[in-house]
């Protein structure tokens, strides 16, 4: 069985963005990295609408591995299936692939009849094209299902079956498109709706495979749409770039300075919370950990007057909190409740991280993708991470100017015609919109 997060990719003309170009669906992931040696990290995978501001990888702009010719995929393939059903699934935000990989597996066990019983099923064409996948009735030719490529999220095959996973349409009165959780829930712990449609066909892996290729002529398309010769994007030329820079991290002064790492014992009562909200750092960080976001009045940690919001957690009464999950680390401070006393290591920071992108010329994007302000994706060893862009972050500021309240489409706008050194603000999503009042504080 895999499962792949399909590129992402949305250009705010063309509505399409590409995140992960490496990972085409139904390949091997030796042959995908063998192919695109600049993976992504991608932190949102199927409830962002991005627009690309994205370096993508260049060899995959000078071929474009796949079963198919470019030109039929434009012009749109189709393959024989036979349809077996639809589900919908919850999912949480950023799903890992294991967890992804289950979603797969229930979506079958849910769809498909057991061995031995009877299936239900329809016999289907399965359209795939630089723009959509359709779903025709083989008998009728009536369309059953036409989703836009972009709404495709995953992919997984199992032996001859094909599990396609979609973003679910929600009303736009709804927070953030595709919520359903309890008012005032954690990020962590709010819920996505997801519809998977599952079939069966002898080429379940072609299929699949087929729409992985077909995200890489549609970038492909949006280049030359915009201008740029993909050619122009030579592997060895971006690598040059990326040679001459020097590595920029906010952290790096923080972390260097002495005076700024210090070992704090805070006093509490037996049975007390510590009162204090932490949040990721975000991938991109010299060291991945959790950052103090909120304080709770009269809680033991603001009673101590040692701690500040921005402060970084490396650990807890000897405990490392260093690249372990959010939900881990909260778990630990959540243990602390019966002890009288405390021990922090800690990096004292500000709240808003400082950015530094060089950007050369506009042919070179920016390597990572947002929505809203919200960086949700990254190229790793591109311009954008070496600049110190972390995933998970809002952006509060370009080059001086506040984007605090300023719409999605002039943040692209600022980003995507900026050349040269590109300064930028920013700080934890999930902090900036507890210091904004946008969500209630959970303490711990």
């Amino acid at each position: 069985m895999t499962v792949h997060c399909i590129p992402q990719w949305l250009s705010q003309s063309l509505h399409l963005h590409i995140t992960r170009p490496h990972e085409s669906p139904g390949a091997s992931l030796s042959s995908q990295l063998a192919a695109h040696p600049w993976p992504f990290h991608c932190s949102t995978f199927f409830s962002c609408s991005f627009v690309s501001l994205s370096i993508h990888s260049p060899c995959l702009s000078l071929s474009v591995p796949g079963p198919c010719e470019p030109e039929d995929l434009i012009d749109g393939i189709i393959f024989a299936a036979n349809y077996l059903g639809s589900t919908q699934l919850l999912s949480e935000r950023n799903p890992s692939k294991n967890i992804r990989m289950m979603q797969a597996q229930e979506a079958v066990s849910r769809v498909k009849s057991p061995e031995g019983d009877a299936q239900t099923l329809t016999e289907v064409d399965l359209f795939i094209s630089t723009q959509r996948i359709k779903v025709l009735n083989a008998d009728t030719q009536e369309t059953m299902m036409d989703n836009a490529l972009r709404t495709i999220s995953y992919i997984a095959d199992i032996g001859n079956i094909v599990v396609l996973m979609a973003r679910r349409r929600m009303p736009r009165t709804a927070s953030q498109d595709c919520i359903e959780t309890t008012p005032g829930a954690p990020e962590a712990k709010k819920q996505y709706r997801m519809i998977c449609h599952v079939f069966e066909s002898e080429d379940a892996q072609l299929i699949a495979q087929s729409i992985g290729q077909s995200f890489s002529v549609a970038y492909q398309e949006f280049l030359r749409a915009n201008g740029i010769n993909p050619e122009d994007l030579s592997q060895k030329e971006y690598s040059d770039i990326i040679n001459t820079q020097e590595m920029y991290n906010d952290d790096l002064i923080h972390f260097s300075n002495s005076e700024n790492c210090k070992e704090l014992q805070l006093e509490k009562h037996k049975g007390e919370i510590l009162g204090v909200v932490i949040v990721e750092s975000g991938w991109g960080s010299i060291l991945p950990t959790v950052i103090l976001a909120n304080m709770m009045n009269g809680g033991p940690a603001a009673r101590s007057g040692k701690l500040s919001i921005g402060d970084q957690i490396m650990s807890i009464n000897n405990t490392s909190l260093v690249g372990l999950p959010l939900a881990t680390c909260q778990g630990i401070i959540k243990g602390l409740k019966n002890q009288v006393q405390v021990k922090l290591n800690i990096v004292s920071c500000p709240p808003v991280t400082t950015v530094l992108i060089k950007r050369p010329d506009l042919k070179y994007q920016l390597g990572f993708s947002v929505q809203n302000g919200i960086i949700c994706s990254l190229m790793r060893g591109g311009i954008a991470e070496r600049g110190g862009v972390r995933v998970g972050h809002r952006i509060i500021e370009i080059n001086g100017q506040s984007v605090v309240a300023t719409a999605h489409e002039k943040i692209v706008q600022a980003l995507s015609n900026s050349v040269g050194e590109i300064h930028m603000k920013t700080m934890p999503a999930a902090m900036f919109r507890l210091l904004t009042g946008q969500e209630t504080p959970m303490y711990i």
